[in-house]
């Protein structure tokens, strides 16, 4: 115990004595900004990019492009995000987006970010709807009837095998059972600002459960002026929804308040031997309504220190859909709420040294309820988890020099369940229970971005794990990132992880499933790495490519009814990703991922993890010019396996067929402010199977009027 407690801080010791601070390099950092600017189709290095104070008035949670383009627009053109203009790139929007948080991240693994516009565009109404189109992911449990059992896999690797976070705090709670595990679908995308993906050494920073990768959902901010902006949506299935936003600053106080509704009745014919068909050949209990109320209060407190609040409530029911079960009636019922209050500032004379302190809380409710039958007989059964997490984190990102960047903190994470297990079976009177159970993690973490040369890179990290539970456990992370040319770079990663089990897998009986806990079950330990290129093509013509990997030993599953280890899962893969911005009119997109995620051990060694597909494709089209818009989608999905809940007759080697759709978006405007949106999805009409049992419903539509 003394061991690991003294490892992290000589570590910080060595790295501080290594790279001492400079008093005040801001002047020659600017120059080599300014340098590269001349030439912005170029790959910059991390020695070229400043922290994110360094050109903006106040600290805010949001990264700093946005508000300095705020600055410049008022200065010169009308805001290039009005849906009324091109969103054209000139170079004073150059000059700022290089200068934000997101490249305060290591660059060793890629970074995909999809910004506010492009999310409008897609006509996506929910995080799982954002995310189906980028790179790694494979997406089964999004659209129309989806069954949100089916998953959400990122380079193979399940919800809770990657970080997900609001603002920078944690939103998994880690539950597995009672369909409890985080619902994306349950996240309207009115409040949301951006989303960035990453991967690799960012891991470091934000928990050792990371195999896959960090999603981070950063929320929307007050503008300069007020701002109202409204949508209404009406379409396919008795599809409804309803947003509004509105947002300002008065004095040194930004300010955002938003809120958002929908409900499907998600009911349609669907093909014999669909899961939950009923007797007139409907899909039947899939029907879903959310709702989400967002705000946030943004204190510049001084030129040099700012306090942030935001509360993100959110509320979902719906009818659950099983596989190849027999017609199912139950209910779930999800509230969540997210509050998180953050102060920064600015440390010494300098803008080299952020401080940024934290404090979370995340609650997660579930309520799974309907009947049961029983010999003949019909009963009633309810599984309850209330999942509290509280958080405190203390984050340092220390420009030591012109060619080190220092980040490093201390995380405190205190996880609270509430099961309740209550059934009117007779043969599970024996399992009613109650369980309160308490984890405390703390963490020391710290990330060290060295410049050994002008285009070398490399990325060292240290994260050590203080857990109440399964004791304490040190995770490394390495990457590097090479730039041969100006237009092309090499980089790879590699981080060592662990994922404890959750803690209804140890100690709560899942009364739905008829799943027993296990509290032996041991912790999910392995690694993953990526190896990738970026080039530089054309001046706006950018891909990237990426080979992943990892190994991943004591994935838990269920055997036989109950929670256990069921062995060594090695996954590989290549994604690619690119974009082209052709001119000020058209733009185009091409993601394309592969994964191969084998069981290396027991009954299915061999096989391919259930649920993943092999192959996922998506290529976009987009046309935008004074106001008009019009974007094409092209989907592929080779097919997932089955595995499991299979109907008589079939195999649990079974590949859903492959599939292909296409999905199209377009505004129209009506006035300087006012426009109308369509959204055409699946235009080829083909009743495709998603995954194991559940389908599409062939063609669909929304259309709405927008206000902003």
């Amino acid at each position: 115990m003394k061991k690991c407690l003294s490892l992290l801080p000589v570590t910080l010791i060595n790295l501080l004595i290594i790279y001492p601070v400079l008093a005040d390099d801001t002047q020659n950092n600017q120059q080599l900004v300014n340098k590269s600017l001349q030439t912005n189709s170029d790959i910059l290095n991390l020695n070229q990019i400043e922290l994110p104070a360094t050109k903006a008035q106040f600290l805010t949670q949001q990264s700093t492009p946005t508000e300095a383009i705020a600055q410049v627009e008022t200065e010169t053109e009308p805001s290039s995000t009005d849906e009324n203009t091109d969103n054209t790139t000139n170079e004073a929007d150059i000059e700022t987006e290089v200068i934000g948080e997101l490249y305060t991240l290591p660059q060793s693994t890629p970074i995909y970010v999809i910004e506010k516009e492009e999310i409008q565009k897609q006509g996506s109404t929910s995080v799982a709807d954002v995310l189906k189109r980028m790179p790694g992911f494979a997406i089964n449990d999004v659209g129309y009837g989806a069954d949100i059992h089916t998953g959400t896999y990122y380079r193979g690797h399940s919800i809770n095998q990657s970080v997900f976070l609001i603002n920078g705090r944690p939103i998994n709670t880690n539950v597995n059972t009672y369909h409890g595990a985080t619902d994306l679908n349950s996240i309207p995308v009115e409040s949301i600002d951006r989303i960035e993906l990453s991967s690799g050494a960012v891991t470091t920073l934000y928990g050792s459960s990371g195999f896959g990768g960090v999603v981070n959902i950063i929320t929307k901010q007050g503008s300069l002026t007020p701002q109202f902006n409204g949508a209404v949506e009406f379409g396919s299935l008795n599809f409804n929804n309803q947003q509004t936003s509105f947002n300002g600053s008065f004095d040194a106080v930004k300010y955002n308040f938003s809120f958002e509704r929908s409900f499907i009745d998600n009911r349609y014919k669907v093909p014999e031997g669909a899961a939950n068909r009923n007797a007139d050949g409907y899909l039947t209990n899939a029907d879903s309504a959310t709702s989400s109320y967002f705000g946030s209060l943004i204190f510049d407190l001084n030129d040099r220190n700012t306090l942030s609040f935001d509360a993100t409530k959110l509320s979902s029911r719906r009818g659950l859909v099983y596989f190849g079960f027999p017609l199912q009636k139950d209910r779930l019922d999800h509230d969540g709420l997210n509050i998180g209050l953050s102060w920064k500032t600015l440390l010494g004379n300098g803008e080299n040294s952020i401080l940024t302190t934290t404090l979370g809380y995340n609650q997660d409710y579930f309520s799974t309820y309907g009947p049961t039958v029983f010999r003949g007989r019909e009963y009633n059964r309810t599984g309850v988890l209330d999942t509290q997490l509280f958080t405190a984190r203390l984050d340092h990102d220390w420009r030591t020099s012109v060619d080190n960047r220092l980040r490093w903190g201390l995380e405190f994470q205190n996880t609270n369940l509430d099961g309740n297990t209550e059934s009117t079976r007779p043969d599970r009177l024996a399992l009613n229970e109650n369980e309160n159970e308490n984890l405390l993690n703390t963490a020391l973490f710290v990330l060290n971005t060295w410049n050994i040369t002008r285009n070398l890179e490399l990325d060292l990290g240290l994260r050590q794990n203080f857990d109440s539970q399964f004791g304490n456990y040190l995770n490394p992370s390495v990457g590097f990132r090479y730039g041969v040319t100006p237009k092309f770079a090499v980089r790879g990663s590699w981080i060592g992880g662990q994922r404890n089990p959750g803690l209804d897998q140890l100690y709560l009986y899942d009364t739905v499933h008829g799943w027993l806990p296990n509290p032996d079950l041991e912790p999910e330990k392995g690694s993953s790495w990526t190896a990738g290129v970026d080039v530089n093509f054309l001046e706006n013509l950018t891909g990237q490519f990426t080979y992943f990997g990892s190994s991943l030993d004591n994935r838990l599953g269920v055997i036989q009814g109950r929670w256990e280890n069921i062995g060594l899962v090695d996954t590989n893969g290549f994604e690619a990703a690119l974009k082209w911005q052709v001119n000020s009119s058209w733009s185009t997109f091409v993601n394309y991922t592969y994964t191969d995620a084998q069981i290396k051990t027991g009954l299915e060694k061999g096989l391919q993890l259930g649920m993943i597909p092999y192959s996922v494709a998506q290529v976009g089209l987009g046309y935008q010019s004074g106001g008009w818009q019009a974007n094409l989608y092209a989907t592929y999905n080779s097919g997932a396996r089955r595995a499991f809940f299979t109907n008589p007759g079939d195999k649990t080697t079974d590949f859903v067929p492959s599939f292909f759709n296409l999905d199209f978006s377009a505004r129209i405007p009506l006035t300087r402010t006012l426009g109308i949106r369509v959204y055409l999805e699946n235009l080829l009409g083909e009743q495709y199977e998603r995954v194991n049992r559940t389908y599409s419903p062939g063609f669909t539509f929304r259309i709405g009027l927008t206000s902003n």
